[in-house]
């Protein structure tokens, strides 16, 4: 049976889509969110964010989709890895930032999205 949602932060598409039974989980079928797709336009790098607050982790198929992804995206030379970026409460501000499960400064958080940061890349 697919998974109800048990917060807001959805759609109404996201919520109908849960309530299809032709589409149901035990069918095979599952989805996942893509939180960030982060690009520079004016030199075409790339890469993929995921967030977490309060230090949640991805769900196992959601790991599975994004190791498709990241293999799909890896020959690309613009391509700058997937990160993992969990925050201890809700954002840099509140708490802890760990990127791909290493605690980092806000400092770190600003250079990976300035494509400079590249301790613990995932590619």
């Amino acid at each position: 049976m697919t998974k109800p949602r048990y917060d807001t932060h959805s759609t109404e598409f996201g919520l109908w889509l849960r309530e299809q039974p032709e589409i149901d989980s035990v069918l095979g079928y599952v989805a996942t969110n893509i939180d960030f797709f982060w690009k520079n336009y004016k030199t075409g790098e790339f890469m993929l964010l995921e967030e977490k607050r309060y230090m949640s982790e991805p769900a196992y198929f959601q790991t599975k989709i994004f190791d498709q992804l990241k293999d799909a995206f890896s020959s690309d030379p613009k391509y700058k890895g997937f990160y993992l970026i969990q925050f201890e409460n809700t954002n840099p501000d509140d708490g802890k930032i760990f990127i791909n499960k290493k605690e980092a400064k806000k400092e770190q958080l600003l250079e990976l999205l300035q494509f400079k940061y590249s301790q613990g890349e995932h590619k």
